[in-house]
C-alpha cells in the first residue's frame, strides 16, 4: 500500500514538472448515486390509461429503465432508458417504440431534481424529473414542434414495483 501512495505521488510531481497544474488537470463529480432517488416503480392513472416507469437502482455506473403506456386497447407505445456516465457527463438515453435512440445530456442535476437537454433533437428538447414530497415525481417533456412550444408534464405517483 505504502509504495502506491509513493508512486502516486512521484506520479503527480512529475505531472507539476511537466507543467500541469490542479488547474489543468480538472476533476469531475458525477453525480449519478444523487439520482437514486428515481429508482423503482411510478405510475400515472387517467381514466383507461395507465402510464408506468420503473428504474433500477444504480448499479455499474448506470439506472436501467423501462416506460409503457397502455389503455383498454392494450399496448399505446413503450420505452427503453439508460441513465449513465459518459464523456464526464450523466446521460439519459431513451429508446422509444417506432423512434431512433435520442441521447439528453444532464444540465443540471440536484437532490431532488435532474435536467436533460439535447438543443439538436426534434421533439422534446429537454427531459426532466423532478421529486415531489416522499410519494411523487413529476416528470416532464419539453420543447418546440412544428414552431410551436409544447410541453407534457407526468404527474407520477410512487407504487409498489410488481414482482
Amino acid at each position: 500500500m505504502q509504495i502506491r501512495i509513493a508512486a502516486m505521488m512521484v506520479a503527480v510531481s512529475a505531472l507539476g514538472t511537466l507543467g500541469f497544474t490542479e488547474r489543468a488537470v480538472p476533476t469531475v463529480k458525477l453525480p449519478l448515486q444523487e439520482l437514486r432517488w428515481m429508482a423503482g416503480c411510478l405510475e400515472m392513472r387517467s381514466g383507461d390509461r395507465l402510464v408506468e416507469e420503473q428504474r433500477m437502482d444504480v448499479r455499474g455506473g448506470s439506472m436501467l429503465g423501462m416506460g409503457r403506456t397502455t389503455t383498454g386497447r392494450g399496448l399505446g407505445e413503450y420505452e427503453l432508458t439508460l441513465i449513465h456516465e459518459k464523456g464526464g457527463k450523466i446521460v439519459f438515453e431513451a429508446h422509444p417504440s417506432g423512434q431512433p435512440t435520442a441521447e439528453f445530456k444532464a444540465t443540471f442535476v440536484g437532490a431532488d431534481s435532474v435536467v436533460f437537454a439535447a438543443p439538436e433533437h426534434d421533439y422534446p428538447q429537454i427531459v426532466g424529473y423532478r421529486r415531489s414530497g416522499p410519494d411523487s415525481v413529476v416528470a416532464w417533456i419539453d420543447g418546440s414542434t412544428g414552431g410551436k412550444p409544447r410541453r407534457v408534464e407526468f404527474p407520477y405517483r410512487r407504487v409498489r414495483c410488481p414482482g
